[in-house]
């Protein structure tokens, strides 16, 4: 198990966020807003959250108002619990340990698993080798490949000398291209692409860099004819072929480190990038001789961490799949452990600020918890979740976790963010 050495200031972050003008140009979760360039928040001192004193609360007058919201016709089938941060007691419980599907709240699980088992500053190589006069791309999982990157590769190719062959290898991933419960047509609906090892942005179309933009069917064979156009070669004569054993090294580019991935993968419910942090998880135990698809790999290294996983299915990592269920009080136990603890402290760093960034920030609009609730969100048809912490005025920090199956998506989502902010006033 891997602990970072990093302190996150993650609650007191929200208090900068609720008195700046925010202006965030952002993609998020089934949604897209282009805004001003950002805000620059200046770094916040770090939150005491395990040394913290909670204060004291009419804590029935906040059950009394949370059990009516949990009732109420809009938010469907609510399965929910919320948390004290520093003292881990239970303040409300709904159905808790009986799983719903979480839609992208899923990513929880997998940021916390990245964060238990990998480096802060880990990245993902690509490198092409040369065997002759041809070219192979060894992929290997970065998926956030860029234009630049790519004339790295090809200026490198360049000085090695001319090639008349590009080909690329994707056999480190092994895992089918699309996880049960994934409709093929969510890849032109931007939502996900076949999960092959190397990418440009996420293998998005039309050279869009972020957001739901449709994406490609073929992203490694993209990757690899676009730097055959770089290096003088036939695009169509580009092919999927394993990389010649004994071939030399001549070029290489690294991914942004993983904490960079992580945040953005979280802020903004990206799934691709989920899915590929999800397989970087499970090569790294592969190392240790425990081979495991993603999901299963993702399960195991919180199974060892203590957690229960009792009522958990997971098909894929970022949540996509129908077939994912998760019980909310396994994604709040996370977040408990994260406020608690150094090992999973990082994960608050990763949730969107209520109305500032991300999949929340055109969410909140007057409500108490804008800038103060930091969260996770999820939604698929007929469900909306919402899993994350508060800092109250009263100085209480509160974890909380809500799944909601059988709604309507913008009524649920409403809910939800009233439920959240009643947790500012107390």
């Amino acid at each position: 198990m891997k602990i970072w050495q990093w302190v996150v200031g993650a609650v007191a972050a929200t208090a900068v966020v609720a008195t700046a003008g925010v202006g965030i140009a952002v993609q998020h979760e089934r949604d897209s807003l282009v805004v001003a360039e950002p805000y620059q928040m200046a770094s916040p001192e770090p939150f005491p959250l395990v040394d913290a004193s909670p204060q004291q609360i009419d804590v029935e007058a906040l059950r009394a108002s949370l059990s009516k919201q949990a009732a109420h016709e809009d938010v469907g089938r609510l399965h929910v619990r919320v948390s004290n941060g520093v003292t881990g007691e239970t303040i409300f419980d709904q159905d808790s340990t009986s799983p719903l599907r979480p839609a992208s709240a899923t990513k929880l699980l997998t940021a916390a698993a990245a964060t238990l088992t990998l480096e802060r500053d880990d990245v993902v190589n690509t490198e092409v080798v040369v065997d002759g006069e041809a070219a192979t791309i060894i992929a290997r999982g970065d998926v956030w490949l860029t234009p630049e990157k790519l004339d790295e590769l090809a200026a490198q190719v360049r000085d090695h000398g001319s090639v008349n062959a590009v080909y690329v290898d994707t056999s480190a991933w092994q895992e089918p291209t699309m996880m049960p419960g994934w409709d093929p047509e969510d890849i032109d609906a931007g939502y996900i692409a076949p999960m092959e090892p190397v990418m440009v942005y996420g293998a998005r179309l039309g050279g869009a860099t972020h957001g739901d933009e449709p994406r490609s069917h073929t992203p490694a064979l993209d990757v690899g004819r676009a730097l055959a156009v770089r290096l003088g070669v036939d695009p169509k004569s580009v092919e999927l072929r394993d990389a010649p054993t004994g071939a030399r090294v001549v070029g290489t580019v690294e991914s942004p480190p993983l904490h960079e991935r992580l945040r953005e993968m979280m802020k903004d419910s990206d799934n691709v990038m989920a899915e590929a942090i999800g397989r970087e998880i499970a090569r790294a135990r592969q190392h240790d001789g425990k081979g495991a698809t993603a999901p299963q790999a993702t399960l195991d290294v919180l199974r060892e961490a203590g957690f229960d996983l009792s009522g958990v299915t997971l098909k894929d990592s970022c949540g996509l799949s129908t077939e994912d269920l998760i019980p909310p009080k396994l994604l709040d136990d996370v977040l408990l452990r994260a406020t608690q603890s150094e090992d999973l402290r990082p994960v608050l760093d990763t949730l969107a600020v209520a109305g500032g960034d991300g999949t929340l920030v055109k969410r909140y609009g007057d409500l108490p918890g804008k800038g103060w609730v930091r969260a996770k969100t999820g939604t698929l048809t007929g469900t909306s979740a919402l899993v994350g912490t508060v800092t109250s005025r009263a100085g209480n920090v509160y974890t909380f976790a809500a799944i909601s199956n059988d709604s309507d998506i913008e009524t649920a989502r409403a809910a939800l963010d009233r439920f959240a902010s009643t947790l500012r006033d107390f």
